[in-house]
């Protein structure tokens, strides 16, 4: 088993666990962005959520929210920035939600992204086109 995470969850690697279910396992980065920056697994090996089965969607969303309410209320944060990655920027190629804890002027300013503005109202449209066509089409 090559995958980190799946060694994890394993128990063939030893993490900071801070909650676990028979779906999904939450543990502490790291290499935290702040003190509390948890990572939220499946057990089950997929690489991105569009892979996730279905029947794993809603169970796995409950615990990223309990997770973000936990960390938001246990460290006394003001919030919480919550992201997950597919593919692009996966440093692990495993499902992973980050739950990381924030305050006002925690220097996570936008994050990481840059900003930008559509050229136009059409292009705009014709994006908007694209992803809707492509929705009815993974639906089917």
């Amino acid at each position: 088993m090559d995958c980190l995470f799946c060694r994890i969850v394993s128990s063939e690697i030893p993490a900071t666990v801070v909650y676990e279910d028979k779906n999904s396992l939450a543990f502490l980065d790291h290499r935290p962005l702040f003190a509390g920056h948890t990572l939220l697994v499946p057990r089950e090996h997929v690489e991105t959520l569009g892979e996730l089965s279905p029947s794993l969607v809603e169970p796995y969303f409950k615990a990223a929210q309990l997770l973000a309410r936990a960390v938001e209320s246990g460290l006394d944060a003001e919030g919480t920035f919550v992201a997950m990655n597919n593919r692009v920027s996966q440093s692990v190629p495993h499902l992973h939600v980050h739950v990381v804890p924030r305050r006002r002027k925690d220097a996570l300013k936008g994050f990481f992204w840059p900003r930008t503005k559509y050229k136009s109202d059409e292009e705009m449209e014709i994006i908007r086109q694209k992803i809707s066509a492509k929705i009815k089409q993974v639906e089917n």
